[in-house]
Formats: structure tokens, sequence, C-alpha cells
């Protein structure tokens, strides 16, 4: 096991999802806009996790038929200082059913399909580019395995918690943001959202459950 660093001190935002979402709100990116929802087989809600697990989570799935596809969770918070600065550390519980070590079209499911964490000053919404029709995000999230002004790659999905003889089955695993440096804005009123996703490089179909979710920030104001 490595060791995980100890997160900072600050106000610690934990979500776990026992009765439902929580505030948190889902959305689908980097694929048309027109695309064909037969094919691309998108689904999120709150749901128990699969009968070998307990608990509820966040339930994301999607095809990527677009060999590019983002899935995320998004929440905002209020209460902060408004314009101040955090350090803001990030810890997931999420289930995956993906072993280490698999191949995959266009990529691994494991290792090409990236956890991404962040925190935004502004919200993080999906807009349609004009250029080519396509659905992007509003914030730089960076793509797949490269990171961006306001998500850092925290993982993958490959899970290694799974053992030979549970191949099939899903399992929890936790990744984190230790020893990352994230600094994350609160607008003029004290608000800022968090969001969270998985980036695809593999075409195929990924599910995921957001078991638990916590967010520390640390206030940075003088």
């Amino acid at each position: 096991e490595e060791m995980i660093e100890t997160p900072p001190e600050g106000d610690d935002y934990t979500y776990t999802f026992d009765l439902d979402e929580e505030g948190w709100i889902h959305g689908f990116a980097d694929l048309p806009a027109d695309y064909d929802p037969e094919i691309y087989e998108l689904d999120a809600e709150w749901r128990p996790l699969p009968d070998e697990l307990e608990g509820h989570g966040l339930y994301m799935q999607g095809h990527n038929r677009s060999d590019d596809l983002f899935m995320f969770q998004k929440r905002e918070i209020d209460g902060l200082v408004p314009g101040g600065t955090y350090q803001a550390w990030f810890r997931l519980s999420l289930a995956s059913d993906v072993p280490p070590g698999l191949g995959g079209v266009g990529g691994s499911p494991g290792e090409s399909v990236f956890v991404k964490v962040g925190a935004t000053t502004v919200e993080p919404i999906v807009v349609e580019d004009d250029s080519d029709g396509w659905l992007r995000m509003n914030i730089d999230k960076g793509n797949q395995a490269s990171e961006g002004e306001d998500m850092i790659n925290i993982g993958t999905m490959a899970n290694s918690n799974i053992r030979p003889d549970t191949v099939g089955s899903f399992q929890l695993m936790e990744q984190n943001s230790s020893g990352r440096d994230f600094e994350a804005v609160a607008d003029s009123e004290g608000r800022m959202w968090f969001i969270v996703g998985t980036d695809s490089g593999f075409e195929g179909l990924t599910t995921v459950y957001y078991n638990e979710i916590t967010v520390i920030l640390e206030d940075k104001n003088p």
C-alpha cells in the first residue's frame, strides 16, 4: 500500500450518497450535439451499489463512441470568502469492475479512462462548439491523460482491488490528490463548484459508481 498523505487542515465537504444525490448534478461532454442515444447508452442516476457491495452511489455509464467521452458530476457550495483562494484536496471512493492490464479498442477500459477532479469559480457547463457541433465543457479540464487548469488526474478506472477470483464484480477503490497542489477561487458571492469525472480514451462502455466524494478546502486568505 502506498502512503496516503494526511489531508490538509480545513473544511471537510463529504458526500456519502446514503439517501440521495446530495445536490450533485451529472452531465456528459465531448460528443456530438446530435449524438445517437442508442449507441452512446448514456445513463446516470443515484442507485444502490451492485449486490456485492453495500451502500449507494452516483451511477454513470456511457459508450465512448466519440473516442473521447467525458462523464461528470458537479456540485455547488457556498459560504466561502467572496473571491477567496483555497487549497483543495480530493478523495474519491468509487466502484469499478475493470481489473488492471486489460486491452481494448482505442485503449484499455481501465488505464485509458482517467479520473479527474477539480473545483471552479464558474459553474462547469456543457456548451455546443459552433465550429464542429460538438458538446464541450466551458472549463479547462484537459483531455484524457493531459490535465487542465481546472481539473487534475488522480487515477484511472483500472481497479487493483479486483483479484482473479473477483473478476466480473465491482470493487471499491480509493483515489486522492495527495501531494498535488490545487488552488480554487470562490466567486464574488462566496460560491464554488466541485467537479469529478472520467475522461475516456477507451472506445467501449464505461460504468462507474461514485460511492463517496470528499473535498477539503484550506483557506489561503490572509
